[in-house]
């Protein structure tokens, strides 16, 4: 013979509290995960906008051509 369950009662399980604690704490490890790849990231990039260009030297070659 087949059991009756009420409707409100025939659920697995409850969206409560755990479920939501849980739900939160894995979107802060995505946040502190992404910061330290933006931190590694920014680590990591070649100083490609940071050339010496010696400037004194080439105005004192100017000056010695010229004469």
């Amino acid at each position: 013979m087949t059991k009756i369950i009420p409707e409100d009662k025939a659920r697995q399980g409850h969206w409560g509290w755990h479920a939501l604690r849980i739900l939160i704490a894995g979107l802060l490890l995505a946040f502190i995960a992404w910061g330290a790849v933006e931190i590694y990231g920014e680590l990591i990039k070649s100083p490609t906008t940071q050339q010496s260009v010696p400037s004194a030297p080439a105005a004192e070659q100017k000056s010695t051509q010229g004469s």
